[in-house]
């Protein structure tokens, strides 16, 4: 019976790991869906990038405010589970505080900064919960955001407090024990701030302490791995996949769109015959464009897992600034739930897609919201972890153009003109200097 309580605890981790890394197992599965594409070169720039804008957080604090708030979080929550080690080793082991004879003088160190880093996380997260649910920043209140988006948010939020409201009251109850010299509850860590905390459990005897305190580490430990699961759920999935989205991230100059291969193979062989094999030149893909989440590649799909709904996105795009309907951040969120929902088609059967007679192009994402946009990337721009909703938006843009020949009527004309006149304008290029000999 003695080894009861590590038992339960071994069983616990099992089941919360097992879990995750099944969920995490589909999301590797759901984002090699997308078509293959070569984001290797240049290894070096690639991990800086990673260093700097994920680890770093350099494009959160272009908005100081929310940039600093998120610093907090982001830095408290990682470094604050760094003790999730020492309580994995004690629930396995039985023992307490396996640690702190180790590191001696740094454990107390270590313990206080936790403390002081969660009570600011607490800080942080009631900022955020306010700017959200009563100030009401307006990007947070975007139609997109309605309903479980808005909840999530909110969610995770309550989590976190949770979680650092846990971590401070077991340290507190855990001081009151070791002043007392309750074995094993051996004199190590400096608790800074849940010594405010004391008043609430001074009262209690040695025997309900010990009920709290292990009440405290057991929820704490079952909430973290709660949290962990939750993830898979939430768009706070980027807490993970912001590195390999940003070691991914395509290094090109903003602006510079990728060249269809087989669109110029064929106008290289019109001009030129002798330079391109008639098999390069005849063989057409089974589509141009992008339809549905197959046709997307790897890393766009990857941008759809990523993406932290943050709005920055919409909010500097001019399209949505202007009252149309396109929402970069929507483009993002809608080729998620499309990838979610072929996910889920693979799930219930056995790995093999049934069609559904849907797609992400007028099921999920309008043409109306693919044609509102201006090519600016304004959006690819401000994301904080380099995700790249223009390039969904031109792969798509180009299917209806190719072909549906469903562009607009204004482009449309431009593009007749291009072709019979040479220029996009209604008249023969021969005429393009008359507008000189006119008096």
């Amino acid at each position: 019976m003695a080894y009861l309580p590590n038992l339960i605890f071994l069983i616990l981790l099992a089941a919360g790991v097992g879990f995750f890394a099944r969920n995490l197992k589909r999301i590797i599965r759901n984002i090699k869906l997308g078509k293959e594409v070569n984001r290797s070169n240049q290894p070096k720039l690639r991990f800086k990038n990673m260093l700097r804008v994920a680890f770093g957080q350099s494009k959160m604090v272009s908005r100081p405010i929310s940039g600093l708030l998120h610093l907090v979080v982001y830095i408290g929550f990682v470094l604050i589970n760094i003790e999730l080690l020492e309580i994995i080793l004690d629930g396995l082991t039985g023992s307490h505080r396996i640690v702190a004879p180790f590191l001696g003088s740094f454990y107390n160190f270590l313990m206080a900064s936790f403390e002081v880093l969660a009570f600011l996380v607490l800080i942080a997260v009631f900022i955020f919960w306010t700017r959200r649910n009563v100030i009401k920043i307006q990007r947070f209140w975007k139609p997109e955001m309605k309903g479980w988006p808005k909840n999530d948010a909110d969610i995770i939020l309550y989590f976190e407090v949770v979680l650092m409201v846990l971590f401070l009251s077991m340290n507190a109850t855990d001081s009151l024990l070791q002043q007392a010299e309750i074995d094993p509850y051996i004199k190590a860590g400096s608790f800074p701030i849940s010594q405010y905390l004391l008043p609430l459990f001074a009262n209690f005897s040695v025997e309900s302490l010990v009920l709290l305190e292990r009440s405290f580490w057991w929820a704490h430990i079952v909430g973290i791995l709660i949290f962990l699961n939750y993830l898979y759920y939430s768009k706070h999935l980027h807490i993970l996949l912001a590195f390999p989205n940003t070691y991914f991230a395509n290094l090109e100059e903003k602006g510079k769109f990728e060249v269809n291969p087989h669109i110029k193979n064929e106008v290289q062989y019109m001009l030129n015959p002798e330079a391109v094999s008639g098999n390069e030149a005849s063989t057409p893909p089974d589509k141009f464009g992008v339809t549905d989440v197959f046709d997307l590649n790897w890393v766009q799909l990857m941008n759809a897992y990523s993406c932290t709904e943050c709005g920055r996105c919409s909010n500097v795009c001019p399209a949505n600034l202007t009252g149309k309907k396109l929402s970069p951040r929507a483009i993002m969120m809608k080729t998620r739930d499309r990838l979610e929902e072929v996910g889920n088609n693979l799930n219930v059967n056995k790995g093999s897609f049934i069609t559904d007679e849907k797609q992400l192009l007028n099921d999920y994402i309008s043409p109306e919201e693919l044609w509102a946009c201006t090519s600016c990337n304004a959006c690819v721009e401000a994301c904080p972890i380099a995700i790249d909703p223009l390039s969904i938006i031109m792969d798509m843009r180009q299917y209806l153009t190719l072909e549906k020949s469903a562009a607009p009527a204004a482009l449309n004309t431009m593009m007749s003109n291009i072709e019979n006149n040479g220029a996009p304008w209604p008249f023969s290029n021969q005429d393009r200097l008359q507008w000189a000999n006119d008096d």
